[in-house]
C-alpha cells in the first residue's frame, strides 16, 4: 500500500540558556589562514574531548544508577534504570519481562448500532449503520471486571476481495498482535473495530469526518458498558489508526481514560498542508480511499456526498486560498479533531512520533503537547529519530538513511516501551500503581535521549543570526533557481531543540504568488537537519490566507518542523531553499519564483551537558546474530 493511504499498518511485522556563540568572520589573506589553522588544532582537541565524553556517557550514567534496586521488580523500575532490565533486545516488537497469567479466549465477532444525526444519514448508503467489533478476552476469574484496549481504523478486510488484507477477527500486524501477545494475558481484553464503509462496518466511508466520529465513539461507548468490562477504555493505533484516537476523544466520554495516538493526524487539513503549501496526495486522499474499499463486484461500492465534496476541496484550497478557497465547505473544519479534544477530553495522551515521520509530520505533535497540557491533562510523548513506524521497531529503524535518522541508530530503537505502555495502562484503565506523571521523551537527532518536562522546554535561550550577513542569501528561487545560503562556524557546541524559526525577506515576481522550501543542513557534514515550507500567501503561517500583488514586498514566518540537534563546535549551518521539496506540489508559479533579500534564522538553544540529570540511557535493539 502507499503512503497516501498509510495503509502499512497491516503488512508491518507480527532552562539555562548557554553562554553567547560567536560566529567567526571570514577573513581573507594569510593571516586568516594562521588562525584557522590555530582553531583547527582547537578544534580537534575539543572534538576529542567530546568524543571521549561521549564514549563515557554510559558510565557517566551509570553513576548515579541504585545499586540496590530490585530488577526482578519490572513493574516499577525507574525510566532512567530500565535499560538494565533483562529484556530480547532482538525481537521485532518490544516484550514484557515476563508472560501474563491468563489464556485467551477465541474471538467473539459484535455488530454496534450507530444512531446517526440526520446530516449523517446519506441517501448513498440508507441501510442501518453498525460498527464492526472483534473481541478477545482473557480468561480471568468470574466476576472480575477488565478494561479494554481497542485498535480503530479502516484496514480490515481492506481492497477487493482478489486483493484483501487481514480479516477484522485476526490480530492485525500493527497494534492487535502486540496487544494480544503482551497485554491480554495480563487482564486486558482486545478490541479491532472496523471503521464505516470498511471491512463488515456499514454505511459511508465518511473518511475522517463527523460520520466516521460518531461511530468511532459508539464502538467506545458500547465497549465500556459491556457486562464484563469495568468501564474503562484505551485506544491506541498508528496512522490512521491513531488518528481514530483523536476522533474518539472529540466528545465527552465517562469511558474513555487514555489515548495512545502513534504519528495520528490532529486534521486532515493539518496532514496535508503547511502553510499553504500542499503535499501531492492531498488532491487525491479521498478518492484513495474510496476506491480501495470500494468493490464494485459486490455491494461494498459505498458513495456519499463527503465523496464528492472531499475531492474538491484540496483543490480550491491550493487554487483559490486567496479568495477562501478553504472555507468553501465545512470539509476542513468538520475533519480538525484537536480542537474538539481540547474542549471535551478528560483523559489522558501519551503521544508517539518519530521526528522523521514525512507520513504524518511531527509538527502535529508540537504544540499540540503542550495544548493539551495547559487543559489541565497527563500528557506523555516518547519522539524519537524513527520515521512512520513504532518505537521500537529496530529492524526498519535500521534502514533509515543519512540525513533521516540514521544518525541516531541504534540508539533509537526502545526495547523497553512495552514495559513504559503496560505501567501506562495499568494507571489509568486499572487504577494501580503510582499516578503517571507527564514529560517527554526526546531524541537528539545523534541519538542521545533527554528528559523534558516540556518540549520545546521552558529554559529556552533564543539566538537571532542575520542570514543576510551568510554568503549566498539573496537571488531568486523558482523552479530552474536556488539558493545555498552558508554561515560561519561555530565557536563552541550549541544545541537547539524546539521549532526553528527562518523569516525571509521575499519579493513576487510578476505572478502573483511563490513558494520556499527550506532545508537546513549541517554543512560541515553534509546532513540533512530539518525542513519548512511556505506558500506566500499564508505568510503569517496557520490557514489563513492573504492576498498578494506582482512586485511586492513581504515577510515570510517559516517555521521547521521540530528538531533536536546537536552541532558539535566548528561545524556551520547550511540553508537550501529551492521553490519545492520532497513530496510537496510546485506552486502556480514555480517558473516565476520569489526573490529572496536575506532575513533572520532564530535557532531556540537549551544547555543540556553530558551527566546532567536530563540524559538517560535507553535499551535498544541489537539485530540477531550481531557481535555487539
Amino acid at each position: 500500500m502507499s503512503d497516501a493511504l498509510e495503509a502499512e499498518i497491516i503488512s508491518e511485522v507480527s532552562a539555562q540558556g548557554p553562554p553567547p556563540i560567536t560566529p567567526l568572520s571570514k577573513e581573507s589573506g594569510s593571516i586568516s589562514r594562521e588562525m584557522n589553522l590555530a582553531l583547527g588544532a582547537v578544534i580537534g582537541v575539543i572534538f576529542i574531548a567530546l568524543l571521549l565524553a561521549t564514549t563515557n556517557f554510559g558510565s557517566t550514567l551509570s553513576d548515579n544508577l541504585v545499586d540496590d534496586l530490585d530488577l526482578s521488580d519490572w513493574r516499577n523500575v525507574p525510566l532512567k534504570e530500565r535499560f538494565r532490565l533483562s529484556l530480547n533486545l532482538s525481537a521485532d516488537r518490544s516484550l514484557l519481562p515476563e508472560v501474563g497469567p491468563y489464556t485467551i479466549q477465541p474471538v467473539t465477532e459484535h455488530f454496534v448500532p450507530v444512531d446517526l444525526p440526520l446530516s449523517e444519514q446519506d441517501v448513498g448508503y440508507p441501510e442501518d449503520a453498525v460498527m464492526h467489533v472483534a473481541l478477545w478476552l482473557p480468561d480471568v476469574p468470574e466476576g472480575e471486571k477488565i478494561p479494554v484496549i481497542a485498535t480503530i481504523h479502516p484496514y480490515y478486510d481492506f481492497g477487493t476481495e482478489v486483493d484483501d488484507s487481514t480479516p477484522n477477527t485476526v490480530p492485525d500486524g500493527g497494534v492487535g498482535q502486540w496487544v494480544y501477545d503482551q497485554f491480554v494475558p495480563f487482564g486486558y481484553a482486545l478490541a479491532q473495530v472496523s471503521t464505516f464503509g470498511s471491512g463488515q462496518s456499514t454505511h459511508c466511508q465518511d473518511v475522517k469526518g463527523l460520520g466516521e466520529q460518531i461511530g468511532i465513539q459508539a464502538a467506545v461507548e458500547w465497549l465500556g458498558t459491556q457486562e464484563w468490562s469495568n468501564g474503562n477504555v484505551g485506544l491506541m493505533g498508528k496512522s490512521y489508526a491513531g488518528t481514530t484516537n483523536w476522533e474518539a476523544a472529540q466528545n465527552p466520554s465517562e469511558h474513555l481514560k487514555t489515548i495512545v495516538p502513534i504519528s495520528g493526524s490532529i486534521g486532515v487539513q493539518q496532514m496535508f498542508y503547511r502553510n499553504g503549501s500542499a503535499e501531492a496526495r492531498a488532491m487525491g486522499y479521498d478518492l484513495a480511499y474510496q476506491a480501495s474499499t470500494s468493490d464494485p463486484t459486490t455491494d461494498d461500492l459505498r458513495i456519499c456526498s463527503d465523496d464528492i465534496v472531499g475531492p474538491a476541496a484540496p483543490v480550491t484550497t491550493s487554487l483559490a486560498a486567496e479568495f477562501g478557497g478553504a472555507d468553501w465547505t465545512d470539509y476542513w473544519e468538520e475533519r480538525y479533531h484537536l480542537g474538539d479534544v481540547l474542549e471535551n477530553y478528560n483523559g489522558s495522551v501519551y503521544i508517539v512520533w518519530g521526528m522523521q515521520d514525512w507520513n504524518v509530520d511531527p509538527y502535529h505533535a508540537f504544540p499540540a503537547y503542550q495544548m493539551l497540557r495547559d487543559e489541565g491533562l497527563t500528557v506523555r510523548g516518547i519522539m524519537g529519530q524513527w520515521a512512520h513506524n513504532y518505537p521500537d521497531q529496530g529492524q526498519r529503524h535500521s534502514t533509515l538513511e543519512s540525513g533521516y535518522g540514521k544518525e541516531a541508530w541504534p540508539n533509537m530503537s526502545r526495547m523497553d516501551w512495552a514495559v513504559e505502555l503496560f505501567n501506562w495502562f495499568e494507571y489509568w484503565l486499572k487504577g494501580i500503581g503510582d499516578e503517571t506523571e507527564s514529560y517527554v521523551q526526546m531524541q537528539t537527532h545523534d541519538g542521545r535521549w533527554h528528559l523534558e518536562e516540556t518540549w520545546p522546554s521552558e529554559d529556552i535561550t533564543w539566538q537571532e543570526h542575520e542570514i543576510s550577513d551568510w554568503s549566498g542569501s539573496s537571488g531568486r528561487v523558482s523552479s530552474t533557481s536556488q539558493l545555498s545560503i552558508i554561515g560561519p562556524e561555530f565557536v563552541e557546541e550549541i544545541h537547539f531543540s524546539g521549532l526553528v524559526t527562518l523569516h525571509l525577506e521575499v519579493q513576487t515576481g510578476l505572478c502573483n504568488g511563490g513558494q520556499i522550501f527550506a532545508t537546513l543542513f549541517d554543512d560541515t557534514l553534509g546532513i540533512r537537519l530539518g525542513h519548512a515550507v511556505m506558500d506566500v500567501r499564508y505568510r503569517d503561517g496557520g490557514y489563513d490566507a492573504k492576498p498578494t500583488s506582482p512586485l511586492s514586498d513581504y515577510v515570510m514566518l517559516m517555521e521547521f518542523n521540530p528538531m533536536d540537534v546537536v552541532l558539535p563546535a566548528g561545524h556551520a549551518l547550511r540553508i537550501e531553499l529551492t521553490e519545492t521539496g520532497e513530496d510537496y506540489l510546485p506552486s502556480t508559479c514555480a517558473l516565476i519564483g520569489l526573490n529572496v533579500d536575506g532575513g533572520a534564522l532564530g535557532l531556540p538553544l537549551v544547555e543540556r551537558q553530558i551527566g546532567r540529570e536530563n540524559w538517560f540511557e535507553v535499551a535498544h535493539y541489537i539485530a540477531e546474530g550481531s557481535e555487539e
